[in-house]
């Protein structure tokens, strides 16, 4: 076997992830949300719809720099909110707005969908086995300064 293909097909999957959640962005008329969005929607979902922008940025693995434009633009799309610390006015939360909540059912679509597709035909160990070898794998680039 040549180790090679494993990287190349790590990184084609994920292209091919991204090209599959971009259509069913599509076709659940979210046009204006790209996957970073969805990163930061997910991670909000997922912890009771309110973050300082710190806590987000860590969560889904970027630069507080980087996360401040896809929060602006979240922002005027009307998904979010900022509300800022009553005690500490340094802190500012990024918090689901209505309109934010209401897409919630179908990110969770999206998910299952995206879950479906990339699990068909794979066993409960398989899944166990791959997880744990993608781990191992992740960890490799981890140590390494700058990762």
């Amino acid at each position: 076997m040549n180790d090679k293909y494993i990287i190349y097909f790590i990184s084609r999957t994920r292209k091919k992830m991204l090209k599959f959640l971009e259509r069913k962005l599509t076709e659940h008329n979210m046009n204006d949300i790209i996957t970073s969005h969805g990163n930061i929607l997910t991670a909000l979902y997922n912890n009771g719809g309110k973050l300082a922008m710190n806590k987000i940025a860590k969560l889904i693995g970027k630069d507080k720099s980087t996360v401040t434009p896809l929060i602006n633009k979240l922002l005027q799309l009307g998904y979010i909110e900022k509300i800022q610390d009553e005690t500490d006015k340094r802190i500012t939360y990024i918090v689901l707005s209505e309109q934010g909540h209401q897409l919630k059912p179908k990110f969770d679509a999206i998910s299952t969908q995206i879950y479906e597709t990339a699990y068909k035909g794979f066993t409960k160990e398989e899944k166990e086995t791959f997880l744990r070898l993608l781990k191992k794998l992740n960890m490799n680039f981890t140590e390494l300064p700058d990762a």
